[in-house]
């Protein structure tokens, strides 16, 4: 009788009751067959290319708008921050400033490294 292991692709014979093992280790090793690939439509291929797109522009957009903004006026004199005080002395902080426009650079370089590393899988 012989039966499919879920841990190998080669039929195992299961040994009868008194006889000798004859397993090999090796077939618990075997690794899975791999899948099939298969190559996208047209219609993927263009999302994806979209997808990228918008990645890389909305990453440069908030980059810029955290490298510009903290050093406007309306990063602190603004209606949210007038309740809290405490709140407000913190954003106004030169490091914190400082921190969110290193935020944006970074923001930036990773929507670019991003476009410049697209390819597409043929």
């Amino acid at each position: 009788m012989t039966e499919f292991s879920p841990f190998s692709s080669v039929p195992d014979k299961t040994p009868e009751v008194g006889a000798p093992d004859t397993a090999t280790p090796a077939a618990l090793l075997d690794l899975p067959q791999s899948p099939v690939h298969h190559t996208p439509s047209a219609t993927q291929v263009w999302m994806h290319r979209i997808s990228v797109f918008l990645f890389v522009l909305v990453s440069a957009v908030a980059g810029v708008l955290l490298i510009i903004l903290p050093w406007t006026p309306e990063w602190t004199d603004n209606y949210l921050l007038l309740s809290f005080p405490v709140l407000r002395s913190v954003i106004s902080n030169g490091f914190f400033r400082g921190f969110c426009s290193g935020l944006g650079l970074l923001d930036i370089w990773i929507g670019f490294w991003e476009a410049l590393h697209y390819h597409e899988h043929q």
